[in-house]
């Protein structure tokens, strides 16, 4: 065990999202993960995908040291220094110039994990946009966490989560999944699977027409 900030439900998904992405992407590539958290994901999925070049990033800067040594203890050494980056920006990163050569080179695929719960819609939208500006034609974004369904009975934990959430943030809140693929489908980036995952989640998958 170490010291690091330690995400339960991080340690908890991260099999069934590895999962997942072995079987929908390719054996290599660029990947570009927004609201890295912790940095558990990225060292665990780029430990067990050595074929993909990881990049980091997170809104806060306190976060950065973590995930760098999150890293560095699962020796995924093909994950990159991580990044500040804000979902919301018009640009991506914006203001730094010594990231401006790996962001012009297009991605294979974004990731994003728990992040559209507890953020405002606004930073759906700028995931989404961002994420059509960087991916290469045919690149693919993968949203994890827990969404709202039409048609779908939602358990009374996810009805419990939500109500939980807009009570800490009026703005925060599961979202809907038909609004988060109306968006997507605005900028190009077309749904292609959605994918149950433990826990009452989903795995949308979307891919940049």
């Amino acid at each position: 065990m170490n010291d690091l900030p330690f995400s339960p439900a991080a340690d908890r998904n991260k099999h069934a999202i590895l999962e997942v992405m072995q079987r929908v992407l390719p054996a290599g590539g660029r990947m570009l993960e927004v609201a890295s958290g912790t940095g558990q994901h990225a060292a665990w999925l780029g430990a067990n995908m050595p074929g993909w070049e990881w990049q980091p990033t997170e809104t806060n800067s306190t976060a950065l040291p973590t995930i760098a040594a999150w890293a560095r203890q699962a020796s995924a050494t093909n994950v990159k220094a991580p990044c500040l980056l804000n979902a919301t920006d018009p640009q991506w990163p914006a203001d730094d110039e010594t990231l401006a050569s790996d962001f012009a080179q297009p991605f294979d695929a974004v990731s994003c994990s728990n992040m559209l719960h507890i953020a405002p819609w606004n930073a759906c939208l700028g995931l989404v946009a961002g994420a059509a500006r960087h991916l290469k034609p045919g690149g693919l974004l993968m949203i994890y966490g827990p969404f709202l369904e039409e048609g779908v009975v939602t358990t009374q934990s996810n009805l419990n989560f939500d109500a939980s959430l807009r009570s800490q943030n009026p703005q925060w809140g599961l979202r809907q999944r038909v609004a988060v693929e109306a968006a997507a489908q605005l900028v190009g980036l077309v749904p292609i699977e959605r994918i149950a995952m433990p826990a009452n989640n989903l795995m949308l998958v979307f891919r940049r027409a």
